[in-house]
């Protein structure tokens, strides 16, 4: 029986494939090939760990394999560099992943927000899929098969070169996948100011069959008041005035409720949490607890947020769009809000896919 479950049930199955894994000590994947540069230590002794170096400007391949394969696992980390030089660099590099002959990517996102970490600064993300622990150490478990080719690319968008790069990618290659196999695909937008009565659009123009499995928000918001009434909607196979799916707020599709919030002394708390299935790993007025260098009084609040739709995908069989309200509530009731939002979502689906909108330049990715 072919599985990609990954679950524990499935752990006592047969694997009938090969565990290969890509990174700077072999950047093949090719059988025993790993770990074979020098050191100062001799031969086979953590000689080539990293990618040194990339330049302003180069894209590098991280992995190129040649299928039929799935992808069940990345780690990636980067230098951690405190400097405010160095401050927006996860947003500066840029991810992108191609399935078999395809010359538009099906992934496409900056580095950090990819792995829930917007606005250019890690934080813990304990998730199903995604995994972000002390310090940078980021993690994919998302399945991405392919039939003929999977190419995984960087591009460093950031004004200085990347001194240290260090990431690998587990793979297991497959004599055959199943005829109805969906591909994964991710896409970064943002809009700095959204429109007041317009949804925020966190993924529109998707054409064909497939399953929508989750979505990442970092939200700054540029009004007063409470932030989170906007409903989620999906619209599915057609729909055009109204979704089919329809949620009743921006903290209620990530999870939560009454605004995050505990009471204090007297004063009103937000509490971040990470779950297997959704969460609210990120809030800017923490960061003094952690000794941010960056935060300041200055600082507009900014928010990330996750929700996986692994036990309850949004399924659609001709067209998918999804959005986001900003509606607001204040001491005169509901209003329209105008705010910072920025997004990936994450889906499958039968190729091809529709060409994504030209990615943002770096200025326009970078935090308020």
């Amino acid at each position: 029986m072919f599985d990609l479950s990954g679950s524990l049930s499935s752990l006592p199955l047969a694997k009938h494939v090969k565990s290969r894994a890509i990174n700077a000590e072999n950047p093949t994947g090719e059988k025993g090939k790993g770990g074979m540069a020098a050191s100062e230590l001799g031969p086979s002794r953590k000689g080539s760990p990293c990618l040194r170096d990339i330049a302003p400007g180069a894209t590098v391949t991280l992995a190129e394999i040649e299928g039929p394969g799935v992808i069940n696992h990345i780690w990636i980390t980067v230098t951690n560099k405190t400097t405010e030089a160095d401050c927006f660099v996860l947003r500066d590099l840029v991810l992108r992943m191609y399935w078999d002959d395809e010359e538009t990517p099906s992934v496409e996102s900056p580095l950090g927000d990819f792995f829930c970490c917007g606005f250019g600064r890690e934080c813990i993300v304990n998730s199903m899929p995604i995994v972000v622990v002390p310090s940078r150490g980021m993690n994919s478990y998302f399945q991405m098969p392919f039939r003929k080719k999977a190419r995984i690319t960087l591009e460093n968008q950031h004004a200085n070169p990347i001194p240290a790069f260090f990431y690998q990618v587990d793979y297991c290659l497959h004599d055959e996948l199943p005829d109805d196999i969906a591909y994964f695909h991710a896409q970064w937008r943002r809009e700095k100011v959204t429109q007041l009565q317009k949804d925020y659009v966190i993924l529109d123009q998707v054409k064909g069959k497939g399953h929508y499995v989750g979505t990442y928000m970092a939200l700054t918001t540029l009004e007063r008041y409470w932030w989170g009434e906007g409903e989620v909607k999906f619209y599915l196979d057609g729909d055009e005035e109204y979704p089919t799916i329809c949620g009743t707020g921006t903290e209620d599709y990530f999870g939560g409720s009454w605004s995050f919030a505990r009471q204090v002394d007297g004063k009103t708390v937000e509490q971040n949490y990470c779950t297997p299935y959704l969460g609210y790993p990120y809030y800017s007025s923490h960061d003094e607890e952690i000794h941010n260098p960056y935060h300041n009084d200055d600082t507009m609040p900014m928010r990330g947020f996750y929700r996986w739709h692994i036990q309850d995908p949004i399924c659609f069989d001709e067209d998918l769009k999804v959005t986001i309200q900003q509606i607001g509530v204040g001491y005169r009731g509901l209003f329209e809000r105008q705010d910072d939002v920025a997004s990936v979502a994450y889906w499958y689906q039968s190729e091809p896919h529709q060409a994504f909108e030209p990615l943002a330049g770096k200025e326009d990715r970078w935090p308020r």
